[in-house]
């Protein structure tokens, strides 16, 4: 049986030392050095080296794991356990020399996260949560919010970039969220978004078309400070990041039938 919380402390070495690799390029790096992957995806050699490393020292924290990884450094598969990486989440706000953007490191045990950590990159603050362990800003224990109504909630989201099949649907789902919250949010990172969820910065947060690996850890981290996480049909398993939506327990039921009302296909 592994040793979760002691899992999450390396996890979090490893990823304290490729925020400084990240950090170090953050200001010479040149917008034009960007590769895009699909429309306006992008991708560069921070990534693509922030991915190497953080792959190099998950393989020794738990040799037996394998990897999920956004840009495809290792692709053996895992039985039980699998890492979810995610190098650089929030490229393009990284590119554009835009906080936040974060690294997002899951263990994941038979599909479901086990634990996990969430750096914001540059902004001094690791979010990490192990199952049964709850979650934790810096060393300090932390809780999603007491709001009980969207009317109290401040809501987070993230606009589609490349998939505009549903963007009427999600505009209109906008403008209601506008209307009967105290406001939208829009960062640029879904794994800090999840993590200002736990964290009770936000109530809620809501998105589509987002991968494994954009949400892995976060939801890992809403779920052990207290909060809910489904897709836009109520399902709380085997989340792909397709849907998510994501709000303290309070709030969660009005959020996701109002998701729902616009989202749900």
């Amino acid at each position: 049986m592994v040793d979760l919380k002691k899992i999450c402390n390396e996890i979090e070495v490893a990823v304290r030392e490729t925020e400084k690799f990240i950090s170090g390029e953050s200001g010479k790096f040149n917008i034009c050095l960007a590769e895009t992957k699909g429309l306006h995806d992008f991708v560069s050699y921070v990534d693509k080296g922030s991915e190497k490393m953080l792959v190099e020292r998950l393989s020794v924290i738990l040799p037996e794991a394998g990897f999920i990884a956004e840009e495809g450094s290792a692709t053996k598969k895992g039985e039980r356990y699998n890492w979810v990486i995610d190098p650089l989440d929030g490229t393009t706000n990284f590119v554009h020399g835009v906080h936040p953007y974060a690294i997002s490191v899951a263990l994941t045990e038979n599909g479901e996260p086990v634990a996990g950590v969430v750096c914001d990159v540059g902004g001094n603050e690791i979010f990490k949560a192990w199952k049964n362990g709850g979650t934790w800003l810096n060393e300090q224990p932390v809780k999603v919010s007491s709001a009980p109504r969207m009317a109290d909630s401040l809501v987070a989201t993230g606009f589609p970039y490349n998939e505009f099949n549903r963007l009427e649907k999600y505009i209109e789902c906008l403008t209601h969220f506008c209307k009967i919250t105290h406001g939208i949010r829009r960062l640029g990172s879904a794994s800090i978004d999840l993590a200002y969820v736990a964290c009770g910065r936000f109530e809620a947060f809501y998105e589509y078309d987002l991968k494994r690996w954009d949400v892995a850890a976060g939801i890992l981290l809403v779920r052990e400070a207290g909060g809910r996480v489904s897709d836009f049909s109520g399902n709380e398993r085997n989340l792909t990041g397709n849907e998510i939506v994501a709000a303290n327990k309070m709030v969660f039921p009005e959020f996701l039938e109002n998701v729902s009302k616009f989202m749900h296909e």
